[in-house]
């Protein structure tokens, strides 16, 4: 069974850091390309970053370069997302995303998302 499962998320101050884990299960981790995304309420779901496969490079959406840093360890089968210096407008529920390099996100597998609240 293909699973994608998120945890790490809470409460946090702003200006504080948080570490997201997404542990996969069910299938050949290390074959696919791994992305965080986040919504807002009433917003549309966004990219934040993304790692590939072979070489482990890495892109940020513009906005959380500098902040954010995403990373996988393929033998643990778990990919991770450090957020730091959390501002309010952070506040979203991140989705962790594994596809074949190639495809579309929406043809990939999704975790059902983990809370962040950034907020004093």
């Amino acid at each position: 069974q293909v699973q994608l499962v998120e945890s790490g998320g809470g409460l946090v101050q702003p200006g504080g850091s948080l570490r997201l884990s997404c542990a996969a299960s069910g299938f050949i981790f290390s074959m696919y390309v791994l992305s965080w995304y986040r919504q807002a309420p009433g917003k549309e779901r966004e990219l934040v970053a993304t790692i590939t496969i072979a070489d482990g490079s890495t892109n940020y959406a513009e906005s959380k370069k500098g902040r954010f840093t995403i990373s996988r360890d393929n033998a643990k089968k778990t990919g991770y997302l450090q957020m730091n210096s959390l501002k309010p407008e952070d506040t979203a529920v991140y989705y962790c995303n594994a596809r074949v390099r190639g495809s579309s996100p929406s043809a990939g597998y999704w975790g059902q998302g983990t809370q962040v609240t950034v907020s004093s």
